[in-house]
């Protein structure tokens, strides 16, 4: 398995030129795919045609002669041999403090995509010691595989979908609960008519026609309503309700 420590030695074994701080970070770039098993086949400008390039019969190794010939612009075209020779095109750009690397291969329809800040990987050693032109090496190669490397080797379709999958049945669990527990959600009818408890005692009311000024019992407690006092007060019992449920004046299976 690729890792810093592979990196350094495909920079050291090819010992580049470097004009400035972006031409680093590209070749440390480039570096981490022969690291991760490609081989390259063409770079400089024989590799920005990337209908030239995904085309091309040709599987032959090239070296890295002419990587850097045009500023702040890179590209570099890979076989994979354990992918069943798949090919890969990289390009890189320099924009201001940042090199914004982008890659595509002839299995992906869409080409992913990282930018990396030069300035944390980069050190300003300008000798001949390739270890001490480079910091946090380790860091950079981690981003690489995580936005590039990994998917286009496909390795993270399938945990990107699960993952996807998780959060979408995720929010439909959490949104059916909380309509469960949303007041005015979820109402429907008693499953059976509610019955007095035995025993209970309806409280009367008085009847007078003050009626209004004495509320009586509790609240959720019917009053009787055992005649008319002119009150707001009036109970199952009360004679208002005759005739509007037949000849019981009273609720069936009022609550108590």
């Amino acid at each position: 398995m690729a890792n810093e420590k592979s990196v350094m030695a495909v920079i050291r074994a090819a010992r580049p030129s470097f004009k400035n701080k972006h031409d680093k970070v590209a070749f440390a770039v480039h570096a981490a795919f022969l690291a991760s098993g490609y081989a390259l086949t063409a770079t400089g400008l024989a590799a920005f045609s990337e209908s030239a390039a995904l085309s091309s019969p040709s599987t032959n190794e090239v070296g890295t002669e002419n990587w850097n010939e045009v500023d702040g612009e890179y590209a570099f075209v890979y076989v994979n041999p354990d992918k069943e020779g798949k090919r890969v095109i990289l390009k890189c750009l320099a924009l201001n403090g940042k090199l914004a690397v982008s890659a595509i291969s002839d299995g992906i329809s869409e080409p992913v995509n990282l930018e990396i800040d030069v300035g944390d990987y980069v050190a300003e050693n300008e000798g001949t010691n390739y270890s001490e032109q480079y910091r946090n090496l380790d860091k950079i190669y981690k981003k690489l595989d995580e936005e590039i490397l990994s998917k286009l080797d496909g390795s993270s379709t399938s945990s990107l979908k699960a993952s996807s999958s998780g959060n979408r049945n995720g929010r439909e669990a959490r949104q059916g609960s909380r309509q469960n527990n949303e007041p005015g959600v979820g109402f429907s009818e008693p499953a059976s008519p509610q019955i007095p408890l035995p025993g209970y005692v309806v409280p009367p009311v008085p009847v007078n026609p003050m009626s209004d000024l004495y509320p009586g019992a509790g609240a959720g407690i019917y009053p009787t309503g055992a005649g008319r006092g002119g009150g707001m007060l009036i109970g199952p019992d009360d004679p208002s309700w005759s005739g509007l449920f037949g000849d019981d004046p009273g609720f069936l299976g009022r609550r108590p």
